[in-house]
């Protein structure tokens, strides 16, 4: 049986990309265009894995998204990667949430609206990002995916997860 992913972007070109390298390597794609339209995807079609944009409708969704997923007991184990072209900050520590609260008290990085944090030995990966009221938000990812969308990048990552 095919496995299933969910895409969800706004941009009609990432997902026919997406869609295109995805279908090739066998995968059955579904996609939306919003948090709204992914949850319910989400709800009828039960993806394996999804993949999300962060800018949609607002600045954050895909974040707010992935939250959800995580908080939502039917979805808390399906794996997601956010689909970014943020800078990824990298690291060796054990914990990348500790990781991302040192980054937050360096002047160079203190004021940055989102950090992205992956652990380069292990793999594990999270999120920090400010609300729009200042709050400063984390939650742990299974990974990333820069943008542009490229094959050699994307795929490594979907099989990663999917096997």
């Amino acid at each position: 049986m095919k496995k299933k992913i969910l895409l969800v972007d706004d941009d009609i070109d990432i997902i026919t990309v997406l869609e295109t390298i995805l279908t090739k390597e066998g995968y059955e794609v579904i996609s939306a265009n919003n948090k709204k339209e992914g949850f319910e995807l989400m709800k009828s079609e039960k993806p394996d894995l999804a993949i999300l944009d962060v800018m949609m409708t607002t600045h954050f969704e895909g974040f707010e998204m992935a939250r959800e997923i995580l908080e939502t007991p039917e979805f808390k184990n399906l794996p997601f990667l956010i689909q970014t072209s943020i800078d990824i900050l990298t690291t060796t520590k054990a914990s990348v949430q500790d990781m991302a609260r040192e980054f937050r008290k360096d002047p160079n990085y203190k004021d940055l609206q989102v950090l992205l944090v992956k652990n380069v030995t292990d793999g594990s990966a999270g999120i920090d990002y400010r609300t729009e009221s200042g709050e400063s938000v984390w939650f742990p990812v299974n990974g990333f995916v820069r943008k542009p969308v490229d094959a050699t990048r994307i795929l490594p990552e979907v099989q990663r997860l999917l096997n």
